[in-house]
C-alpha cells in the first residue's frame, strides 16, 4: 500500500507497492527508498505521512514530512520556507540523542521539498492527558527529570526550542533496549521547527513571536526568545497536565499572579509549587536561569537530621526518690531519652522497641544494626553528642 504525495492527486492511495501512482503517474518513492504509507498529519506550513525506508532490509518506519504551505502572501511563504529549513538544520545540529528524533534525509523532489526523521511510536502528552486524566506529582517529578536533561542537551548546543508544549512531547510506546533507567528516558521532544540557534547578538535582537501563544513566555511573545523561555513553557505544560486546564485559565491577569493551585486534581508538595511557580515567573530575571537549577532543587535530598534540633547543653534532672528495698533505676541521660522520642515520631513503636533502637553497641550486641534511613541518622546523632559509650 502507498500513498501518492502529489497534492492534486484525486485519489492519493493506492493499493499497491508500484513505483508510480495509478491515477495521476506521480513517483510514489522519495529518493528511491522512502514510501508513503498514510498521512498522520497537515498545518499551515506543510504536511505529515508515515512511509517506511525501503532501503533497509528491516523496512523501518519514518516520516516524512513535506513542505505544502497553505498561506498565502510573500512574506507569509518565506517564513514557512525558514521554518522548514530550520528545523532540518536543528535536528542535524542536535545529532543522535535518544530523546530527539534523527533526522534521516532532507532534499527536494519535484519542486517540493522534503524532511525525515525517525519515526516516534507513541503517544503525545496531550493525548494521554484525555485518556488518562490529570498528572500527579511523581509523574510530574519524571516528567521534569526527563525533559530537562534534553533541553539542557539543546541550550549547551546554542538550541531554543521554542515551541514546548504537551502535544511536542511523545511517550514511547515501546521504551528503548538495552539502556538503563529506561523510564526516565522515554519522553521524547518533537517539532524543532520553531527552534532558534542563538547567537550573541540574537539574544538582544528582537525577532518574529513563535510558538503556542498558552506557553509562550512574556518575553518570547515580543520576540525575545532566551534559553530561560524553553523554562517557563516547559512549567506552563507542567500545570497544563497537572490541573486538565489551559494556562489561560491559570493566570489571574487582573492580580498578576499563578492560580494553578486552585485546580490541581491531586496535592502537590510546597516544594514543587515553588519550583513551578519559580519556572513561570513573568520576568525573566527572577525564573530559572538554567536547566541544571531546576534539576538541583527538584533533586534536593531532605534529610532528617536538619529537622531536628539537639540541645547543645542537656539539662540533668534529678532521679525520682526510690524505696532503698527497691532495685535501684539506672539514670536515664536527657539526650537518650529526646532521641527515642524522636524516634518514636518518625517510626512510631513501643517504648521497649526503641529503648533497645537507642542502646549503645556495647549494650545491644545481640541486636540487628537498624537500616532505615531515619534510625542510621538517628544513630549518628547519637554518636556525635554521647560519642561510643553506654549511656549512664
Amino acid at each position: 500500500m502507498s500513498y501518492c504525495l502529489n497534492p492534486s492527486c484525486p485519489q492519493p492511495q493506492n493499493t499497491n507497492n508500484g513505483k508510480f501512482c495509478q491515477t495521476c503517474g506521480a513517483k510514489l518513492l522519495l529518493k528511491e527508498r522512502y514510501r508513503a504509507i498514510k498521512p498522520i498529519g497537515q498545518g499551515g506550513f506543510g504536511r505529515t505521512f508515515l512511509a517506511v525506508d525501503e532501503d533497509k532490509p528491516s523496512k523501518p518506519r519514518c516520516v516524512i514530512k513535506q513542505f505544502y504551505p497553505q498561506a498565502q502572501g510573500t512574506s507569509t511563504v518565506q517564513k514557512a520556507v525558514e521554518l522548514f529549513n530550520q528545523e532540518a538544520m536543528r535536528l542535524d545540529e542536535l545529532g543522535k540523542h535518544p530523546q530527539i528524533p534523527e533526522l534521516l534525509a532532507y532534499f527536494t523532489q519535484d519542486d517540493r521539498q522534503y524532511l525525515v526523521q525517525e519515526f516516534i511510536d507513541g503517544q503525545n502528552l496531550a493525548e494521554e492527558l484525555a485518556l488518562k486524566g490529570a498528572f500527579n506529582e511523581t509523574q510530574i517529578r519524571q516528567l521534569l527529570n526527563n525533559l530537562l536533561s534534553v533541553l539542557q542537551f539543546c541550550h549547551s548546543r546554542q538550541v531554543i526550542h521554542r515551541d514546548i508544549k504537551p502535544e511536542n512531547i511523545i511517550r514511547r510506546r515501546f521504551p528503548l533496549g538495552g539502556e538503563e533507567n529506561q523510564q526516565h528516558r522515554d519522553l521524547v521532544l518533537v517539532d524543532f521547527g520553531a527552534s532558534k540557534f542563538v547567537t550573541h547578538t540574537a539574544l538582544n535582537r528582537t525577532g518574529t513571536s513563535i510558538g503556542s501563544p498558552e506557553y509562550v513566555a512574556p518575553e518570547q511573545i515580543r520576540g525575545q526568545a532566551i534559553f530561560a523561555s524553553d523554562i517557563y513553557s516547559l512549567g506552563a505544560t507542567c500545570v497544563r497536565l497537572l490541573t486538565e486546564r489551559s494556562p489561560f485559565d491559570l493566570y489571574d491577569i487582573n492580580n498578576d499572579t499563578w492560580i494553578w493551585q486552585r485546580y490541581v486534581k491531586s496535592p502537590v508538595s510546597e516544594e514543587l509549587n515553588s519550583i513551578l511557580d519559580k519556572m513561570l515567573q513573568s520576568i525573566p530575571a527572577r525564573r530559572y536561569q538554567t536547566t541544571d537549577e531546576v534539576l538541583t532543587d527538584l533533586n534536593k535530598k531532605s534529610s532528617v537530621a536538619t529537622t531536628l534540633t539537639i540541645p547543645s547543653k542537656p539539662v540533668v534532672t534529678s532521679p525520682p526518690p526510690t524505696s532503698t528495698t527497691s532495685t535501684p533505676t539506672p539514670s536515664y541521660n536527657p539526650i537518650e531519652k529526646e532521641l527515642e522520642e524522636m524516634r518514636t515520631t518518625f517510626l512510631g513503636g513501643t517504648k521497649s522497641a526503641n529503648n533497645k533502637a537507642m542502646r549503645s553497641p556495647q549494650q545491644s550486641t545481640n541486636q540487628p544494626t537498624p537500616h532505615s534511613k531515619i534510625d542510621q541518622e538517628l544513630e549518628e546523632l547519637r554518636a556525635k553528642y554521647l560519642g561510643n559509650n553506654s549511656p549512664d
